[in-house]
């Protein structure tokens, strides 16, 4: 294997060079996508019940801090918020996804930098390169130990999230300072863990996965500027993470382009709370359903056809929880179907989910699905999406079949910007008048302008 010689540092000096100023026009206009996206997610996820968990949680255990908690007044140490905001933003699965990589960057990474920014005072333009910073870090990672970190079990949003995480936090404590991000990347290495079981037993531990993550990040950096330190060549060192966490490691897709091409132009935008490579198959079945004025009496059958990668992981028909209803391709397409919905901009929500639980039409749809592997769905997943064909056998005989390439949401199909201020606006506008929703996304497009990003929380407090 051919491997420069440090991937470690050069994520490093990447991170400690960054300059939001300097960024490409088209990599700043999707930060203020991915940014009101992260907000919509967060104000999705701030009124689930396993919010009100965490945030006795961090009644208990948080500190002093001025870290402001969104959608509160509520202010605590940068650690406990980027915990809190995480799982806001990073419990319902309808958060940004990359695909390849296997792991939700957006969530993770905008708490960390927020965490610190709005801690210290610092600028929204720092902030901004931070993030862009934690999402090359973490996409860069997964990609390198993929597809066989997966399958030794483990969830790369929690294992490779603290990178993210740190980076972000360390771009911000250490500014230029490559050697300190080095080692708080080090550190952070030994808080990885995350384990996918859940797949198969269900329980609600992936709720926190991605904020146990932010969390170790934001606490590795903190360590780092207390005097603490880790190994500068974590990633690459013969007992380090790579060699530790997966089967086999590659870390070509870690230097490609460092610094000149930005993988988050990858990232899944989602349409619905359910797995990243579920998305095309809710697609492909609302659509025939759609098109052809189908209904669940009309199904006699139907038959999947998917990658090899989710065989076993996302196929269960009959799912124990609701965590495991939206990883669950069978479950998610019956949702889809019990849903009929008319317009082809339908949404797959966290409700749609429990509702299906307790809908005996939905639980025999999904005990109808048979998913079967797919020539052209294995060669036609890329590291941007995964495809999808479904074929619906109906009482009458007929079959009908449709196949989706890439899921609206996905680098090749993208949300507009109108989409983007639009899906925001809407759930946002649950929570404020429309002259403040207005005002917010106002703020989000000045956001690299801003003296002081602590400001913002000012607004979202409402």
């Amino acid at each position: 294997m051919n491997v420069p010689a440090s991937p470690t540092a050069a994520l490093a000096g990447f991170a400690a060079g960054l300059d939001y100023r300097r960024l490409p026009e088209s990599i700043q206009g999707l930060l203020f996508e991915l940014s009101i996206d992260y907000l919509r997610v967060a104000s999705l996820g701030e009124r689930m019940p396993w919010s009100d968990w965490a945030r006795d949680y961090v009644r208990q255990t948080g500190g002093q801090g001025g870290a402001p908690v969104l959608y509160s007044a509520l202010r605590t140490d940068p650690v406990s918020a980027a915990f809190l905001n995480t799982v806001y933003a990073g419990s319902i699965d309808a958060d940004d996804t990359h695909v390849g990589a296997m792991l939700h960057p957006g969530c993770i990474v905008f708490s960390a930098a927020l965490a610190i920014g709005q801690a210290r005072g610092l600028s929204g333009h720092r902030v901004l390169a931070a993030v862009v910073a934690g999402y090359e870090a973490m996409i860069r990672i997964g990609l390198s130990v993929q597809p066989s970190h997966f399958k030794r079990g483990f969830q790369s949003t929690a294992t490779c999230g603290v990178f993210g995480s740190a980076v972000a936090a360390a771009a911000l404590l250490f500014p230029g300072d490559a050697a300190r991000i080095a080692g708080t990347i080090g550190m952070a290495a030994s808080f990885s863990g995350g384990l996918v079981q859940f797949f198969h037993s269900g329980s609600t531990v992936k709720r926190v996965h991605a904020a146990q993550a932010a969390r170790a990040g934001v606490q590795a950096a903190l360590l780092a500027e207390a005097g603490f330190s880790g190994p500068a060549d974590i990633l690459e060192g013969q007992d380090g993470f790579a060699r530790a966490y997966s089967d086999g490691f590659d870390f070509a897709p870690l230097f490609d382009g460092l610094g000149t091409a930005f993988r988050m132009t990858e990232v899944l935008v989602k349409p619905h709370a359910c797995s990243a490579r579920t998305q095309s198959a809710v697609e492909a079945a609302a659509t025939l359903c759609r098109e052809h004025g189908i209904g669940a009496a009309d199904i006699a059958a139907i038959t999947l056809g998917i990658p090899s990668v989710i065989q076993g992981r996302l196929t269960g028909t009959e799912p124990r929880s609701l965590q495991a209803a939206q990883m669950s391709a069978p479950f998610c397409i019956a949702v889809a179907i019990r849903k009929e919905s008319r317009s082809p901009a339908f949404t797959l929500n966290v409700d749609d989910f429990e509702a299906g639980l307790q809908d005996p039409v939905v639980t025999q749809l999904s005990a109808k699905v048979s998913c079967v592997l797919d020539d052209e769905v294995e060669r036609t997943s890329a590291a941007e999406s995964v495809s999808a064909r479904v074929t619906l056998h109906l009482n009458d005989g007929r079959e009908l079949t449709g196949f989706v390439l890439a899921p609206k949401g996905s680098a090749s199909r993208p949300f507009t910007r109108q989409d983007h201020v639009d899906r925001a606006a809407e759930e946002l506008g649950r929570r404020y008048a429309p002259e403040q929703v207005a005002a917010l996304m106002d703020d989000m497009r000045r956001l690299p302008e801003l003296a002081d990003t602590s400001t913002l929380a000012q607004r979202l407090a409402g």
